[in-house]
């Protein structure tokens, strides 16, 4: 594992031209197009990277994009891997040890979600304030690499309270109305039944999605400091308001975006 992400880090440096990229940012289903409001310097497609998954999803385009973004030296992934497409957790969460060995210290991660909290709307953004984690595997199950996080990381402040109080500055100074809640993960690729959805709400899930939470888990296994934002794609105050294609929640996904990319850029912004 170690040589591999050596290896990966190795190929993506060479584009770095000795600058630091302290900040990292993951940008999901419908929301790659943030992408055009980097000043991207590189763009090196996941096939191009030794031993890089590739994105097999609608709407993944499949892209690391080095730039600037908010004034600050980033790297933007263009699309993520998820369990449900046959990928390992630890080829799932592969690119975030890659980021880190790069010297990325802060995670960015942004993703579309079923809203289960019933006063939620479709298009509404949702800071992450915390997750459950319902994925049938773990993606630090096996032997520690010691040399990466300890054994047993904690998960207390998976998602920082600092840029969660930056965010809610930022969507106040722009006028922009924020969502908080807790996000659960599920493996996919089937959206949830009506009574899932109820499930989730009672055992305190706001939104419902297939990815993230094993990004954060292994970020936080190396120390890295994370936000989560979500995009809901659809309200659940009745069965019929729910949302069960993929194209849909990529077009809701599309609208939000110009949100979503104001305010990451005033969260990075200020740091």
């Amino acid at each position: 594992m170690l040589q591999k992400i050596n290896e990966s880090a190795a190929y993506i440096s060479r584009f770095l031209e000795k600058e630091t990229c302290s900040i990292g940012i993951i940008l999901g289903t419908g929301l790659g197009e943030l992408g055009k409001s980097i000043e991207v310097k590189h763009t090196i497609p996941y096939a191009a990277i030794p031993h890089f998954p590739v994105s097999t999803v609608q709407g993944h385009k499949g892209n690391l994009l080095i730039g600037k973004f908010g004034g600050k030296n980033v790297i933007a992934m263009q699309g993520r891997f998820h369990f449900y497409e046959g990928y390992s957790m630890q080829e799932v969460t592969f690119p975030i040890r890659v980021l880190h060995q790069l010297g990325v210290s802060r995670l960015f991660v942004s993703n579309a979600a079923g809203g289960v909290n019933t006063t939620f709307l479709a298009g509404d953004l949702m800071i992450i304030t915390d997750h459950i984690n319902l994925f049938p595997e773990h993606p630090l199950r096996g032997k520690n690499i010691d040399e990466l996080g300890p054994r047993f990381p904690g998960m207390t402040n998976a998602y920082s309270p600092d840029l969660i109080r930056l965010a809610e500055g930022a969507g106040e100074k722009l006028g922009i109305q924020l969502r908080k809640g807790v996000y659960a993960g599920l493996q996919g690729p089937s959206f949830e039944t009506p009574a899932e959805y109820n499930w989730i709400r009672i055992i305190g899930g706001d939104a419902v999605g297939m990815s993230t939470v094993p990004e954060i888990i292994v970020a936080r296994h190396m120390n890295m400091e994370c936000f989560g934002m979500s995009v809901i794609t659809n309200s659940t105050a009745s069965p019929e308001l729910i949302k069960t294609d993929h194209e849909e929640v990529q077009d809701i996904g599309n609208t939000a975006q110009p949100r979503m990319t104001a305010l990451f850029k005033e969260i990075i912004s200020s740091l």
